[in-house]
Order: C-alpha cells, then structure tokens, then sequence
C-alpha cells in the first residue's frame, strides 16, 4: 500500500523569538517493510541549517527561527510505500548495540505496577506472549483521550488508569525490558479508518524476539502493525523520538498547531 502523508506543524508568538532551534524527526526512512518514493521539509520563518542521522538511525533535521520571527511553520510531504509483514520486521540494524534497548529511563522505569503487568511471565516470553501483555496494558490502562501529562511515566499511566499511546508504548517497554527483552518506542504514521485529519503522530513498542527478530505492537488498537503504518523515529522512550524537540529565547505565549493528514494515495 502506498500512503501519502501530509505534516504541518505551525508555532505562532505574541513576542519576537530572538534565537530558537528545533530538532525535527518527521522523516521516515526506506527500511524494513518501506519505501520512501519521495519526501520533502518546507519551511517559512526559519531556515534548515543541517540534516543527520542520529545513533538510534532517526533523519534528524534541525532548523532555526528567522531573526525577530513571529511565527515558524513546517510542512513535512511525501509518499511511502508500505508490505505487510504481520508487524515482523526482522533482525537488527545498524551500529547502535542490542543490549542499549534493554536499558531503562525515567519514563520505562518497572515499578509496582509493571511487576504487577508480568506475573507468570518467563523471561525468555515469546510473542504470543507479548500479545497477551498488550491486551493486560489495554485492560489496565483503557485508551483515554486527553486524560495523559505529557511526562507521565509508565507508573504514573498505570497509577492513573487510563492514558493515550504514548503511555502504552512506555508501559510495554518497561515491561519488556522487566523480563529482559529489548524494546523501542516508535513514533510515525497511522491511517485511520474513519478519518483523514489527525493532530497528533502515532506511537507503537517494538520487542526483539528470539527467532523473529524486531516486532511491532499497538497497544492502543492491540494489532501489530500492518500497511496502515508508517515509521518514523524509534528511541529508548518518547524523548529519542518525539516529533518536535528544541529550545528559544523570547517567543511569550505559544501557540501550537499541528495538522497531519494521511490517505491512500
């Protein structure tokens, strides 16, 4: 399936942003299951100063505000080709050793609640297994929109009972990790069934599991990933993935408006 995919992220300030920079990881990139057949970042009130790719592989393309700049926006376009793998990507790429998916953050830290999420799980679980883990998440913590802090922890969604994806991916990561499996947060790209419009990208886990190598789990819809999912960025936990990261001075009273729209193309 071939998507297209459309990205617009626009900041609006009552005061001037005397200096800013901004990191941006909207770019997905031709590996595993996806082609990316073209893709362009067009930017007004600022300027691309250079693009890298970071140690987790992620295009990485940091920009910074036009002098005395009131207003930044970004269009990120293009078309990615999708196969279906049934959510199985395969073994690991790149320089970035295994064993660093294995590590926790503050955001993936197991606590009382994620000993609680494992019970009876060996530590060598395999992915029938870590499906059933991402059905125990969705019952635990049902799928709430708004009702999640955006620095919430793993403990802190399952404290409060419900959250959004980003909170899933954290509480399967920390369980994975918990029983000793590599696991990585991924931000990217949903079509969904009822809509085109969105104002948010989409979050999943992947596991590395013994004999299949890298797979995908949605908690939030408790599918693996199929041709409707585009990946983006992967990291230890949301911070090494987020769409948008940065710093400025000046620039009082932000507005924020992000508007992404993904079809069939």
């Amino acid at each position: 399936m071939r998507l297209r995919i459309e990205h617009t992220t626009r900041y609006r300030f009552d005061t001037p942003v005397i200096y800013g920079l901004q990191q941006l990881r909207k770019t997905p990139k031709s590996t595993y299951n996806q082609t990316v057949e073209r893709w362009e970042t067009r930017i007004d009130g600022g300027k691309k100063e250079v693009v890298f790719e970071d140690h987790h592989r992620n295009t990485t393309e940091l920009i910074s505000f036009a002098p005395d700049a009131l207003e930044l926006s970004v269009l990120s376009q293009g078309e990615v080709e999708i196969e279906d793998t049934g959510g199985v990507l395969g073994g690991h790429i790149g320089n970035t050793p295994l064993w660093l998916y294995e590590m926790t953050t503050p955001r993936t830290q197991a606590g009382a609640g994620t000993r609680a999420l494992i019970k009876g799980f060996a530590d060598t679980a395999d992915v029938v297994q870590l499906h059933e883990l991402s059905e125990r998440i969705r019952t635990a913590v049902p799928y709430t929109l708004g009702a999640s802090e955006p620095n919430w922890s793993a403990e802190d969604a399952l404290a409060a009972a419900q959250g959004v994806c980003q909170d899933h991916t954290h509480i399967f990561i920390a369980c994975a990790r918990a029983l000793g499996i590599p696991a990585r947060y991924v931000s990217g790209y949903l079509m969904l069934d009822d809509t085109t419009a969105q104002d948010a990208m989409h979050a999943w886990a992947e596991a590395f599991v013994h004999g299949l190598g890298w797979v995908g789990f949605d908690v939030s819809n408790g599918i693996s990933p199929d041709t409707r999912y585009v990946r983006v960025a992967t990291g230890l936990d949301y911070s090494d993935a987020a769409p948008i990261s940065g710093t400025r001075i000046g620039g009082a009273r932000e507005n924020l408006q992000v508007r992404i729209n993904v079809v069939q193309q």
